[in-house]
């Protein structure tokens, strides 16, 4: 088949075509918006609607709502936080020290009352008891020096026996003094 060049007749004929049915198209959407309103009618009575047999089911899944704090993180380990803890080198003091070796001492893994006088050496510069623990072991105690669980400080030492004052709290968190007389087994 041979095309045949288009004449100028008939590409103004399709351009005129063309305007035309756009000016069509547009016109009957201007007489759509512009048809007036139905007339109003007076509102109807309201009629109950019957209620549903069955309870309308979804095959949805309602998920329950997120908790406040999404975001809690106190029960997480903290990633940030180093494997090795450098531990902090406290300073010595003389106290400190005192303490530790005196807790450290058998002397005072006992009470008081566990302890047994054996001697009392009096004359000289100071008066010197010796006592032994449970286990046997003896002791030189001097005036001044810490006995005991409780820390007692031995006040005296005369030819009768040993007194030993310990201060302690009690259970009420009162500070309690109590007096200790340890004395010289009788002969038999």
């Amino acid at each position: 088949m041979i095309k045949k060049p288009l004449r100028k007749n008939s590409i103004t004929y399709v351009i005129s075509s063309a305007l035309v049915c756009v000016l069509l198209v547009s016109a009957c959407s201007k007489k759509q918006e512009q048809s007036p309103a139905p007339p109003a009618q007076p509102p109807k009575a309201v009629v109950a609607q019957p209620k549903p047999v069955q309870k309308q089911v979804s095959s949805a899944v309602r998920l329950s709502p997120l908790p406040v704090n999404q975001f809690d993180f106190s029960t997480k380990k903290d990633p940030f936080k180093p494997f090795v803890a450098v531990k902090v080198e406290q300073k010595v003091t003389p106290q400190s020290q005192k303490n530790a070796l005196r807790n450290s001492l058998p002397i005072h893994s006992f009470d008081v009352s566990q302890f047994k006088l054996i001697g009392v050496i009096t004359g000289g510069q100071a008066n010197q008891a010796m006592v032994t623990d449970p286990g046997g072991k003896g002791y030189v105690l001097k005036v001044g020096m810490l006995i005991g669980k409780n820390d007692g400080k031995i006040v005296s030492i005369t030819a009768s026996g040993v007194d030993v004052l310990e201060q302690f709290t009690d259970d009420n968190g009162r500070v309690r003094k109590e007096k200790i007389k340890l004395t010289l087994p009788r002969k038999q």
